[in-house]
């Protein structure tokens, strides 16, 4: 579905991806890890065509590196950023409108079938979003994503100071999406949540990736960990 090659990113004069080559196949979770600043988040905005890119971007088939961000997203890519971004002054049920691609739009997600997701969101669909507590605002920033209708949704960091119950309801609703058939390319720091629904790990470090393989493999390189996650 997905195909990398080469990809290399820049921030002004900084070259920060440096050769990054991934595949994410259909239905697949693909965990990215890596220490922070090693250029994870910069990989999905460089897919999303948020940064400055040279090198291939292909999804199911196409060359969509280059492409503003908004037309990608309408090739079926969805991006939940680590800032959640969502509209503190909107409903949890305008926030949800607003991921739509198109009022007409006949998809696999409704605003029902996000609400089926996380139920508390529907208990809170009039409420403003940015008097939502840190998980419910994360629950909300993934489900407007789906409503977009994305074959593949690229999540930065999803539990990133959330407390231990909601990391664990983020892991859930992460496997639900996966079962409808949506791949994943999750960016997560918490290594127990990421290796239980992931099918492939990629490990990044110094802008490229230096480890790819299962969780199995990954749990079974020491080197692997030692040099390039543990702090």
């Amino acid at each position: 579905m997905l195909e990398v090659t080469d990809l290399h990113a820049y921030y002004g004069k900084s070259h920060v991806l440096q050769g990054v080559n991934l595949t994410v196949g259909d239905n697949q979770v693909v965990r990215l890890l890596g220490r922070n600043g090693v250029g994870r988040s910069t990989t999905t905005k460089a897919i999303m065509g948020m940064v400055r890119v040279a090198g291939s971007v292909r999804f199911k088939g196409r060359e969509i590196s280059g492409l503003p961000p908004y037309e990608i997203a309408r090739c079926g890519i969805g991006i939940v950023p680590e800032s959640r971004n969502i509209f503190p002054t909107l409903t949890v049920y305008e926030n949800l409108l607003i991921g739509m691609k198109s009022k007409n739009q006949k998809g696999r997600w409704s605003v029902d079938a996000t609400f089926d997701l996380f139920p508390n969101l529907k208990e809170r669909a009039r409420t403003a979003a940015g008097v939502l507590s840190g998980g419910e605002q994360q629950m909300l920033s993934i489900c407007r994503t789906l409503m977009g209708d994305p074959d593949l949704v690229m999540v930065d960091e999803p539990t990133e100071g959330l407390a231990p119950q909601l990391v664990e309801q983020v892991g859930v609703l992460l496997e639900k999406i996966a079962a409808q058939g949506v791949a994943i390319l999750l960016v997560e720091q918490k290594l127990q949540i990421a290796l239980r629904i992931s099918h492939q790990v990629l490990v990044m470090g110094h802008g490229r990736i230096v480890f790819s393989g299962t969780p199995k493999d990954l749990l079974a390189q020491e080197s692997v960990r030692r040099e390039w996650l543990e702090v």
